[in-house]
């Protein structure tokens, strides 16, 4: 018996399989056939909701992002954590590689033959957090806690530096991993003009999150 099912549904559907089918091989590896058969659909019910597989992979990326983006905004919410923890796990926690976030295609994206969806989320997450880490540093500025005068610049630099930096972090070694955490904080300090060593607790919760990765 066929089943009949509403468009969101169906959508919702399309998605979810496609989306695991990139992860396991890759988005370069799988055609809209792979797609197809894996659901039992007809091409037109695809092309109903997607116009291409590359339409499927941006729908697949603005949900991740956007439940990565309400994951950023619990962070804010703790206010028993100090803002510069926050600023610094925000960026640890949400590294488009990082295992912390229970999300399987987070764990494929920095594959060889997943570099597009790799380059895809981090356009969509530098253009979705930048806002928020801005917001955090200015509210640091005003605390006199911080101090620049270009907070949106600031907040993309340090987004692009977290996720270039702790991309492959798992790879490493337990010494490279505490040395690329303490050059992380070391640096964010002088960009935000902040005391010296008055991160160093952020330095040890990164290099214990480098450690529960492997």
């Amino acid at each position: 018996m066929r089943i009949v099912k509403n468009a969101e549904e169906r959508k919702m559907e399309i998605l979810d399989i496609a989306e695991h089918l990139f992860e396991t091989k890759g988005f370069d590896n799988t055609s809209t056939n792979d797609i197809l058969n894996e659901i039992g659909i007809a091409r037109g019910t695809l092309y109903y909701h997607f116009k291409s597989k590359e339409e499927i992979l941006d729908a697949i990326i603005d949900r991740l992002t956007k439940q990565l983006l309400e994951k950023a905004k619990e962070f804010v919410k703790q206010e028993d954590v100090p803002l510069s923890q926050q600023l610094t796990l925000i960026m640890l926690e949400l590294n488009v590689s990082c295992g912390n976030f229970n999300h399987k295609i987070l764990e494929q994206v920095h594959k060889p033959q997943n570099a597009l969806m790799h380059q895809k989320i981090q356009a969509h997450l530098l253009s979705e957090l930048t806002p928020l880490i801005s917001t955090l540093i200015k509210e640091g500025i005003a605390q006199g806690i911080y101090q620049t005068d270009y907070p949106e610049e600031v907040a993309e630099m340090l987004f692009l530096y977290a996720n270039t930096i702790f991309d492959d972090l798992i790879a490493h070694s337990k010494e490279e991993k505490q040395k690329k955490a303490a050059a992380f904080v070391f640096n964010l300090e002088r960009l935000l003009k902040m005391e010296q060593g008055s991160m160093k607790v952020v330095v040890n919760s990164i290099f214990q999150n480098a450690e529960n990765e492997t």
